[in-house]
């Protein structure tokens, strides 16, 4: 099944008022009431599910590795029911395909950041996969991750909106009906090699003012720099 995909140049993300270290700056929405948080810096507690792969603490990250055994992705999942929130963490890829940040209902995948070595996307997943339903990439951004450097990932989720932003730099968002729902567990996932996460938090989504004025200014950048579109 062929996934209808527009792809972008990287898009650089206005300039915002400076946040505490601890966190990196939103768009779309404001950190309201902070839900959850895991260090990641020991080995994974009952709040998360190991469902595949190995995870294991070193030098103050979590290390999370596919095994081949197990002919499927490594996924570490944490229950955590939400409508609207930001996720933020930090990850370091050592020779991994990929990996994303996977959100879901209760009872299939709903959305997910996918991140690779060339770059980053958000997307909507498919979810009754042998019905109507299918996935749709919002956006594709191009931007080189080398292995061994730590990145910031913030993903913010408002009603049909999602945005992805790294290192405050790039961003990619779009929106979709299907988005607007209550959200039941959120995992992480490896393809291939190994990652590293560490800083975890969760925090309830709040509407930013200033996003409309915000989105039209990206997706005037993102008009001026398409780069291919199918």
């Amino acid at each position: 099944m062929r996934i209808a995909r527009l792809l972008f140049l990287p898009l650089m993300i206005p300039a915002l008022a400076a946040a505490p270290a601890s966190e990196s700056p939103t768009l779309m929405t404001e950190r309201g009431k902070l839900l959850f948080e895991d260090s990641l810096s020991t080995t994974p507690g009952k709040a998360w599910k190991i469902a595949k792969g190995q995870w294991e603490p070193a030098d103050g990250a979590l290390i999370g590795t596919e095994l081949k055994s197990d002919k499927h992705a490594a996924v570490l999942r944490h229950t955590q029911t939400f409508h609207n929130a930001i996720i933020q963490y930090s990850f370091k890829l050592d020779g991994a395909r990929n990996t994303t940040l996977s959100v879901n209902t209760a009872k299939a995948h709903l959305c997910r950041v996918l991140i690779l070595p060339t770059g980053f996307r958000v997307q909507k997943d498919d979810f009754d996969h042998e019905g109507p339903d299918k996935a749709a990439i919002l956006q594709d951004v191009k931007t080189p991750l080398k292995a061994g450097e730590w990145h910031t990932l913030v993903v913010e989720l408002n009603g049909k909106e999602m945005l992805a932003g790294l290192d405050g730099q790039h961003v990619a968002f779009g929106s979709h009906d299907a988005l607007d729902v209550d959200k039941a567990n959120f995992g992480l996932t490896i393809l291939g090699g190994s990652v590293a996460f560490k800083e975890l938090k969760v925090w309830e989504a709040l509407p930013n003012a200033s996003w409309e004025k915000t989105k039209t200014e990206l997706l005037a950048k993102r008009s001026n720099g398409v780069a291919n579109a199918k």
